[in-house]
């Protein structure tokens, strides 16, 4: 829980310094360059994110890595800020977390929809229609397939949850059995 707060608040400044989508992509592509190269060198990544060398000795290490890497200052004051503060482990989940943030800054929601059989298209813009009208503003939908819902679909924001599968009814079933 606690890594999910601090993931929210790096990606939330970072997107705080992001002036429009352009620069999103732009940065979203050296962090994923720089997070590329972690998972390239073991050693690399080992050493950034070790507990016993001195944070002034993992700054230089960086410092030396993102003047070859020819990254932005953007990025590069933000991945030594990950590296200063021991954080870099969280890398790529602020990676994976950044669209989501960006867009519930421009007021649009992102939902996982999870199915069993790939949706079709109309059904997808369905989903899409009745979730903007419930929620009153532009939503997202990323998709995926879990053949553990049996059928129907489960679908996420945040902590809300809407699950119209069969594993959720069999799982409520279950609760209401054993209450007895």
């Amino acid at each position: 829980m606690k890594d999910q707060i601090l993931i929210k608040r790096y990606t939330q400044g970072l997107v705080n310094s992001i002036k429009d989508e352009e620069e999103l992509s732009a940065l979203s592509g050296e962090l994923s360059d720089f997070a590329e190269l972690l998972e390239k060198h073991k050693e690399l990544n080992d050493t950034l994110c070790s507990q016993f060398l001195p944070t002034t000795k993992k700054i230089q290490v960086a410092e030396d890595i993102l003047v070859k890497k020819s990254l932005g200052k953007k990025i590069s004051r933000f991945i030594l800020l990950l590296v200063e503060n021991n954080r870099l482990e969280l890398l790529l989940d602020i990676i994976k977390s950044l669209p989501d943030v960006w867009n519930e800054e421009k007021g649009i929601y992102t939902f996982d929809v999870v199915s069993v059989v790939p949706l079709t298209e109309a059904q997808r813009k369905d989903l899409k229609n009745k979730l903007e009208l419930l929620e009153r503003r532009p939503v997202v939908l990323k998709y995926r397939i879990d053949l553990e819902l049996v059928g129907g679909l489960w679908i996420q924001r945040g902590n809300i949850v809407y699950d119209a599968s069969i594993k959720g009814d069999l799982m409520k079933l279950k609760e209401k059995i054993c209450e007895r």
